[in-house]
């Protein structure tokens, strides 16, 4: 029993300090957060279970990845891809059509920076934003979940070729079809980071709190001009997406359940290493509750991605109150 206690310490010790970036590595190759926190536990079990056999040829941390990478293949055969709207194929949406939503759908999710810091500090978060970011997400979502596995372990944990394929039981020679064929698809899918400002640049602060401000006070003609030309607006469980800041202006006009100034609230957060609000709407009692959660990409000085997610179980996670 007292071998039992000490290895069982032992094992917690050295597995703890990966946990965060093993959730985040699980995020990655899952979209969900839902998933990466079934996925982490069942990675913890496995690890347990063969601690034993653990002989330090590798790092503890590459003999973590390697079982939490396989745990997540396992669990992705057979199951759909997590899109956002713009990931299914269609064209963008006219503002002035009806809007139709998919319950079915498994959605990608977003994920709390808190999740992955201490302190919830997009600037702090232990693992690069750059990989961490919701188009990067939602862009791995196109490949072979053997694809993502490989990209993932090559480029943002910068394993070598021959380790990648040791981890997937393949060859080098493989691994590299792999890459190659996964770095083509998101070629043509991610869309470009040149111009992503850091979060807390005053640049980016005074922006979001124009953004901020438009929605508070309704001042949609305002919101519109803080958009890109061509910015995306998306919102799942919702099929439809929206490009051009005239488009979602004209969307929020016609569907938006606020009419003037103080029906909406933002409170800000972050999520994906990136800023976001939980956006608070006024009900009939003259409460603000919860209503949709704001993802936001800034790019040279303008807005040109929101995310909007109408899953109100993410405002607990992302330590938001249920209303104001």
């Amino acid at each position: 029993m007292t071998a039992t206690v000490a290895e069982g310490d032992a094992f917690v010790a050295q597995f703890d300090p990966y946990r965060r970036e093993l959730l985040a590595h699980c995020y990655r190759m899952t979209g969900s957060i839902h998933d990466a926190e079934d996925l982490l536990q069942e990675t913890y079990i496995r690890a347990w279970r063969g601690y034993s056999k653990f002989e330090g040829r590798s790092s503890m941390r590459t003999w973590l990845y390697r079982i939490a990478t396989n745990t997540c293949l396992t669990a992705l055969e057979g199951k759909s891809k997590r899109p956002l709207p713009t990931g299914l194929g269609a064209p963008s949406s006219d503002p002035a059509d009806d809007l139709v939503e998919r319950h079915e759908i498994a959605w990608l999710e977003p994920i709390a920076d808190s999740e992955l810091s201490d302190s919830g500090d997009p600037a702090s978060i232990v693992v690069g934003r750059e990989s961490i970011r919701l188009a990067f997400i939602a862009a791995l979502q196109h490949l072979s979940s053997r694809q993502r596995a490989a990209l993932l372990m090559r480029e943002v944990l910068q394993w070598k070729a021959s380790e990648v394929a040791e981890a997937l039981a393949t060859t080098t020679t493989a691994v590299n079809s792999l890459l190659q064929r996964a770095r083509a698809q998101l070629d043509d899918i991610e869309p470009s980071e040149d111009g992503v400002v850091e979060p807390a640049s005053a640049q980016t602060q005074e922006l979001l709190k124009q953004y901020v401000d438009s929605f508070e006070n309704y001042d949609i003609d305002r919101l519109v001009e803080l958009f890109t030309q061509d910015a995306v607006w998306e919102m799942p469980p919702f099929v439809g997406w929206y490009q051009g800041g005239e488009n979602i202006g004209a969307l929020i006009r016609g569907n938006c359940p606020a009419k003037g100034p103080g029906d909406m609230r933002m409170v800000p957060t972050s999520a994906n290493g990136q800023p976001a609000y939980g956006l608070y709407m006024r009900d009939a009692s003259g409460t603000h509750v919860a209503f949709q959660l704001h993802v936001v990409d800034i790019t040279l000085g303008k807005v040109s991605h929101v995310a909007c997610f109408f899953d109100l179980t993410l405002f607990e996670r992302f330590g938001l109150p249920n209303r104001l």
